[in-house]
């Protein structure tokens, strides 16, 4: 992530660790199909970018076992210190606004970052330019104006509701500079960046029990900017967290768009 203070879902609220449990459920497994496709094996040198939180950087850790080495930064590190031990290293950095922290990666991988980061070209040309000849890149973000509904089926005021509040949290976002529909853009820009072997999918989970949960600890996070910004009240917020709670919606994420390519 990227120090700035228009940064909408800070790492040190109590809800960010409930959030990354979120999109750990809804997301790893389709991270960890396409790192396995890029042939992560003992000894690669990792470098997670904009780490967070500690799934995706354990499962690393144990791909790359003790030959190898997995660099996770984030401007907020707290989260990460349960894991800052051989092969891993943590490190603060801000990945648009610093040069690499390293360089000969084999693998550099970032998840739901670039989309907030201001200046994302900037960011993106630095991972690359980490890589060693043959290093691969994946990036994965989300695209909320390719899908961005909370409830696709909206048949009645409770999903109205939530579709309600979903266009607060977008005006929000982008409000403070990210880009609604980056995800669509990452095929192109690795091509640019000068990748080859690019390809890409996308992953949309309709309804799940994480879903839910992300849902519950987004809208509690950024509660007060929805009020201050004359989005939501307070009952409208209310009405919807006990709607979530008494479970029957069909809660849906932004499509994940995952873009992988290789250097030289």
């Amino acid at each position: 992530m990227t120090r700035s203070d228009g940064y909408l879902l800070d790492n040190r609220q109590p809800e960010a660790a409930e959030r990354f449990d979120a999109f750990a459920a809804l997301f790893d497994p389709t991270t960890f199909r396409h790192l396995e496709g890029l042939g992560i094996g003992p000894g690669w040198r990792c470098w997670e970018a904009g780490a967070g939180g500690t799934s995706v950087v354990s499962w690393l850790a144990k791909k790359v076992g003790p030959t190898g080495k997995v660099l996770a930064t984030d401007l907020d590190t707290s989260l990460l210190t349960a894991v800052a031990r051989p092969p891993v290293e943590v490190r603060v950095h801000d990945l648009g606004t610093e040069e690499p922290p390293m360089d000969g990666f084999d693998l550099v991988h970032a998840r739901l970052v670039l989309v907030h980061v201001p200046d994302r070209e900037r960011a993106l040309r630095s991972m690359v330019a980490s890589l060693r000849p043959g290093g691969r890149i994946l990036i994965e973000d989300g695209d909320p104006a390719l899908q961005p509904l909370l409830c696709p089926d909206e048949y009645g005021p409770a999903q109205q509701l939530a579709n309600r509040l979903r266009h607060g949290f977008r005006t929000l976002l982008a409000g403070r500079g990210a880009d609604l529909s980056y995800g669509r853009k990452l095929p192109r820009l690795l091509r640019e960046a000068g990748l080859s072997r690019v390809e890409a999918d996308a992953y949309f989970p309709v309804t799940s029990p994480a879903c839910a949960a992300l849902e519950t600890a987004t809208v509690r996070q950024i509660r007060g900017r929805l009020v201050e910004a004359d989005l939501a009240t307070d009952e409208d917020i209310d009405r919807h967290l006990a709607n979530v709670a008494a479970g029957g919606m069909d809660l849906a994420t932004a499509p994940l768009i995952s873009a992988w390519g290789r250097k030289g």
